[in-house]
């Protein structure tokens, strides 16, 4: 899979050093970072921000490790869940067009004061790895 021109020009979308050394502490399953990603708000509401439909584009990284998911939105995390969390079985975990990693959840699951429906996509070439990875931890 390509890397962003971001990536490849400035180093945007890398795993940050310190995460990587924690990954690889963790036993690193699966890894792909300066990916195209997307963040998609539906019917979301938070403090201070309203949204029927929004989709904001990113590079980034993606990682699976023996004890935890970890996806960043350029250096900051967007999603940080160990595999052992109850709220993994609340996220949903899909594969669109081959080559895109969906991990869908509702909002109120890691803020209790927000609603509606997060969707984050990680184009990278090991999607189905990562699916196939994550439905034996559900």
């Amino acid at each position: 899979m390509a890397k962003t021109l971001l990536y490849r020009l400035f180093g945007v979308g890398r795993m940050p050093a310190q995460w990587r050394a924690t990954l690889e502490s963790e036993g690193l399953l699966l890894f792909d970072e300066g990916i195209r990603g997307s963040v998609t708000y539906r019917d979301f509401r938070a403090p201070g921000r309203r949204s029927s439909w929004r989709k904001v584009a990113f590079s980034g990284s993606i990682a699976l490790t023996k004890t935890r998911l970890l996806a960043l939105q350029y250096a900051s995390p967007a999603i940080n869940v160990p595999l052992d969390d109850d709220r993994l079985k609340q996220m949903q975990f899909s594969v669109e067009a081959d080559d895109k990693f969906l991990v869908a959840f509702n909002a109120n699951l890691f803020h209790n004061d927000w609603s509606g429906t997060i969707e984050y996509r990680f184009r990278t070439s090991e999607a189905p790895a990562f699916l196939k990875s994550l439905s034996t931890h559900k």
